[in-house]
């Protein structure tokens, strides 16, 4: 019997994983460890703001591969960008976002003709999961963006939040005799 289950929420699955451990010397389970659209976004969201950064340069920008010093240059130090992509993967076994055994979805290029000294040229993705994450950025770009409502405000206005009598500093026009320079 093969059982198909999609869009379950993480505590059925979870419960789901449960039941079956319980009967696991009279099954052979095998759980789906492919990136869905969904643990993509899910992966994505849950990563700091360089590390983010540090996804979408290897997804848009390199198409699946990303030069190491490109990365440097624009991100600066990889350490912590690296760190917090690794930190994601146990994590969201431990949530149960996604199974046991799902592979990490950027892995770093050594140089080959320097296997002694393992400094990374550059990071990939698998050409399959390319178009997945590209598609989770691109959710995430567009949960993101809030409506335009057709009116900017004025920048005399006092600001969300603060009431007409509080100390504001406000916009000065350079048009009023009032104004000098310098000052």
């Amino acid at each position: 019997m093969k059982i198909t289950i999609e869009g379950a929420s993480p505590e059925f699955e979870r419960k789901l994983f449960d039941l079956i451990a319980g009967h696991r010397h009279e099954l052979t389970v095998s759980a789906d460890t492919e990136w869905t659209v969904e643990r993509a976004e899910r992966y994505l969201r849950s990563l700091p703001a360089s590390a983010r950064r540090f996804a979408e340069m290897v997804v848009v920008g390199g198409d699946g591969y990303a030069d190491a010093d490109v990365l440097r240059s624009v991100l600066g130090k990889l350490n912590g960008p690296t760190v917090a992509l690794s930190r994601a993967l146990p994590r969201g076994v431990r949530e149960g976002w996604w199974p046991e055994g799902t592979s990490a979805p950027i892995t770093v290029v050594y140089d080959p003709e320097n296997p002694s000294w393992q400094k990374a040229i550059a990071y990939e993705m698998t050409r399959a999961n390319v178009p997945v994450f590209r598609e989770a950025l691109r959710n995430l770009l567009l949960s993101s963006a809030r409506p335009w409502s057709g009116e900017a405000p004025s920048a005399l206005d006092a600001p969300t939040g603060w009431a007409a009598a509080d100390d504001i500093p406000r916009v000065t026009d350079p048009g009023n005799s009032d104004f000098e320079q310098g000052s």
